[in-house]
């Protein structure tokens, strides 16, 4: 299936991530082009080096805790590549595992600031660009966490309600202007922001190993992580034309019989 995203320009926030390398390897290979962010200069090279994809793919450096680096970000990817078509938000905190009553503001703080202020501002951007064209896609990297919640993990959870929220309503504003808005909803996904949850929850007290298995264990079929390259698929689609008709969906990538959506 020609999913024709040849010559696409892809913007990928958190680029150098487990998911986001996956992403930006996905779009590659559809021939796309591909402006990502890195939290280092050093992390950015080296991707663009492994990828060995030319003039395609361009790493830039920004803190998305900062607007103005959100900002320049967008306008320096737009310039580069003379437009943007499809908008991932993916870069995300995993926040710290606390009950209420030792939770602090700035561990919400920290955690809201990269799961929806960036998001939201990555968004905001990008936005008159796909909205003049009358065309394009955004896809946000949410998570299950946006439907179930999880004792102890209130931050990282009620973050991820957020960003649900408030794709939805962006899917509600652009999709009258030829934009369709979607996020997706991974599991657990087998990256190293994966192996640090495990460490915030269990410590030592588990090996790896148990951990996917408690973890993965509800899942309805092989009771393992997702792979990154399942969710980059999963952002294929959604960026595609053949996804034109659907806005606002929280597609779940995790194996399981999820009940909302």
């Amino acid at each position: 299936m020609d999913l024709k995203l040849q010559d696409k320009v892809v913007l990928v926030t958190g680029g150098t991530g487990g998911i986001g390398s996956a992403i930006v390897r996905a779009f590659l290979g559809e021939g796309a082009k591909v402006a990502f962010s890195s939290t280092s200069q050093e992390k950015a090279d080296a991707l663009v080096a492994e990828l060995d994809a030319g003039d395609k793919v361009k790493g830039f450096v920004a803190d998305l805790n900062k607007e103005e680096d959100i900002k320049a970000f967008v306008e320096a990817a737009k310039e580069h590549f003379g437009t943007l078509d499809v908008v991932i938000p993916n870069a995300g905190y995993e926040g710290k595992a606390n009950p209420v009553q030792d939770m602090t503001l700035e561990i919400f703080e920290k955690t809201y600031a990269l799961n929806v202020f960036a998001v939201m501002l990555t968004m905001k951007y990008a936005a008159p660009t796909l909205i003049e064209k009358g065309s394009g896609a955004v896809v946000v990297i949410a998570s299950a966490a946006a439907f179930e919640p999880t004792a102890g993990n209130s931050a990282y959870v009620s973050s991820k309600y957020a960003v649900a929220g408030l794709t939805k309503c962006v899917a509600m504003e652009m999709g009258p202007a030829g934009i369709h808005v979607n996020y997706i909803c991974p599991g657990p996904v087998d990256t190293p922001m994966m192996l640090r949850i495990e460490q915030d929850f269990f410590g030592d007290s588990m090996t790896h190993e148990e951990a996917q298995a408690m973890l993965a264990g509800q899942y309805a079929m092989d009771k393992r992580y997702a792979k990154p390259e399942e969710v980059a698929n999963a952002a294929l689609y959604l960026a595609s034309e053949v996804s034109a008709h659907t806005a606002g969906m929280g597609m779940h990538v995790d194996s399981k019989v999820s009940a909302a959506n």
